[in-house]
């Protein structure tokens, strides 16, 4: 080792590797170790090392902003998170999910699925469902869609997984709703009296809907990705079964698949 501004210093790699390596709570610590390298790159690596924690900082603060509407209804035992996707698509089905999250949870990195990419959805998929107290999946085939339309398919996935949730966790207290009000949920536990608070852009403003959202985004993306196998040419796996200029193609060369909404795609194929 040399010495740099009257202490031994260590090698750059091992300085970077310890900065690197430490937690947010550690991270000062390990800065105050290396505070009085007068080397350049050291002085560069610390101020990485400060950015980053800022960052995590904010992003604590975000996450923790996220927790408005559960702690608004802290009070309720069962407080539930809903989401859909899946209703703009010309093929497969709808999906929606619930989440129980314990109270004061925090999952770093968690929004509206929309606005994360897929390799981040993949990531908080499993921490989601580790983390969670409940979760429920509801699925509503392409068939079902065309037969009740796509608005009451998606109330009938919601149901579905309020249902399945119910089953491990008793029935909820509060459904904290991306946007709308679910109806027939009074039906599905007579005599609870169970409250629902409809959110504009919930996904993006409570944390639960947002678990909803990746959770119900990455299972119906996994379902298409295993239909594309089945039904290839349609590029299913990529668009999702949106009407991508591929699966557009395809669908005026050969028709509709067996998952195709037949009442999405009349006016595409002139019906």
């Amino acid at each position: 080792m040399r010495k740099y501004g009257g202490v031994m210093a260590e090698k750059i790699d091992a300085i970077k590797a310890a900065l690197s390596n430490a937690s947010p709570d550690e991270l000062e610590t390990v800065i105050a170790r290396y505070a009085e390298d007068t080397r350049g790159s050291v002085a560069k690596l610390i101020e990485q090392a400060r950015k980053r924690k800022e960052k995590f900082l904010a992003e604590c603060a975000r996450v923790d902003g996220m927790l408005v509407y559960e702690r608004e209804y802290g009070a309720y035992n069962i407080v539930c998170g809903i989401d859909e996707v899946g209703r703009g698509p010309l093929a497969g089905p709808v999906v929606a999910a619930c989440v129980v999250l314990p109270k004061e949870c925090r999952i770093l990195y968690l929004n509206d699925s929309k606005q994360l990419s897929e390799k981040k959805r993949e990531e908080l998929f499993p921490e989601i469902l580790e983390k969670a107290v409940a979760y429920g999946i509801g699925c509503v085939s392409h068939t079902v869609i065309d037969e009740i339309n796509i608005l009451q398919a998606t109330y009938r996935a919601m149901r579905e997984a309020i249902v399945k949730t119910a089953e491990s966790c008793g029935a909820p207290d509060v459904l904290l709703n991306d946007a709308v009000t679910i109806p027939g949920v009074a039906e599905l536990f007579p005599g609870k009296n169970v409250r629902q608070v409809p959110i504009i852009k919930g996904d993006a403003k409570s944390l639960s809907i947002a678990a909803a959202s990746v959770v119900a985004k990455v299972t119906r993306d996994r379902m298409m990705v295993e239909f594309d196998k089945v039904y290839p040419g349609y590029g299913f796996a990529g668009n999702k079964g949106y009407g991508s200029a591929e699966h557009m193609e395809k669908l005026r060369a050969d028709g509709p698949c067996p998952i195709h909404r037949r009442s999405f795609i009349k006016g595409i194929l002139g019906e």
